[in-house]
C-alpha cells in the first residue's frame, strides 16, 4: 500500500510543491499572474486558460528535464499557444531564492502567458 504525502509536509519534492501550487494550494506563498495580453481575451478566455494550468500533467524529460514541474505549454482553443512559468523568490520578491525547496526562505510567482508574449 503506498502512502500519499500531505502538502504540508517539508519533505516534498520541488515537483509536488510546484504541482500543489499551481493547483492552488495555499500551504505555499506566492502570486499567480498572467500577462495583458491573456486578459485582453477576456473573462471566460482567462478562465479556461487558468483551469488548463492547473489541470496540466503533460510532463515529459524534453519539457521537464530537471523534474521541477516549473514550465508548461498547451494550445488553447481561441488563443493559440500558451506558456506558464513558475520562478522562485526570496520573501520579499527581489531576489532568487537560494533554496527554492524551504517554503519559510522562497516564494513562487506562477505567469502565464501567450507564447507570442515571450
Amino acid at each position: 500500500m503506498s502512502e500519499t504525502k500531505s502538502i504540508s509536509e517539508p519533505g516534498l519534492s520541488l515537483a509536488e510543491q510546484n504541482d500543489a501550487f499551481r493547483r492552488g494550494s495555499h500551504v505555499f506563498e506566492g502570486k499567480r499572474v498572467h500577462t495583458q495580453a491573456i486578459d485582453a481575451l477576456g473573462a471566460e478566455a482567462v478562465r479556461s486558460i487558468w483551469s488548463l494550468v492547473q489541470s496540466f500533467d503533460a510532463f515529459t524529460s524534453d519539457n521537464d528535464p530537471y523534474g521541477e514541474h516549473d514550465f508548461g505549454s498547451f494550445v488553447h482553443p481561441s488563443a493559440g499557444k500558451i506558456f506558464w512559468k513558475i520562478d522562485y523568490y526570496d520573501v520579499s520578491y527581489q531576489y532568487g531564492s537560494e533554496q527554492p525547496r524551504d517554503r519559510g526562505k522562497t516564494r513562487r510567482v506562477l505567469t502565464v502567458m501567450l507564447a507570442d508574449d515571450y
